[in-house]
């Protein structure tokens, strides 16, 4: 008796996941408000730094090492903001930049990101499992 279906995701991560997805389109629903307001730009600000870096970078498959979440935390804010920087300029190049398309193209890069599976980090946490089962050099 063989059933041949995958693993479902844990709850915890499919939850991180659905806020990772729905995160850019709050922010969308943000710039609605009066122009000015702290509840319009927080939730884009936080959005634009980090939303499209922690759906490349979150949840990781597997337990992570405390020097591959720390890798993975610091590795957000550059990630998200280089493909900010990324859409801007292609939006720009075509001659079609505006604030709602800029997010538009975000948020719908983010919710794709948060719909593909896990991206493994490569030094951390190939590093991190190597050395833990290395024994120690003692130096005196």
């Amino acid at each position: 008796m063989s059933e041949n279906r995958q693993p479902a995701l844990p709850a915890r991560r499919t939850l991180i996941r659905a806020v990772l997805a729905l995160s850019g389109w709050v922010a969308l629903a943000a710039t609605a408000l009066p122009g000015g307001a702290p509840l319009r730009w927080i939730p884009v600000l936080l959005f634009v730094c980090f939303g499209p870096g922690l759906a490349l970078l979150y949840p990781q498959p597997g337990p992570l090492r405390p020097g591959a979440r720390l890798e993975a935390a610091a590795l957000a804010a550059p990630v998200g903001l280089s493909l900010a920087v990324l859409t801007a300029t292609s939006l720009f190049l075509v001659r079609s930049f505006s604030g709602t398309a800029f997010l538009v193209t975000l948020a719908a890069l983010t919710t794709l990101a948060s719909a593909l599976p896990e991206l493994p980090l490569p030094a951390a946490t190939r590093g991190a499992v190597e050395r833990a089962g290395a024994t120690p050099v003692r130096r005196r």
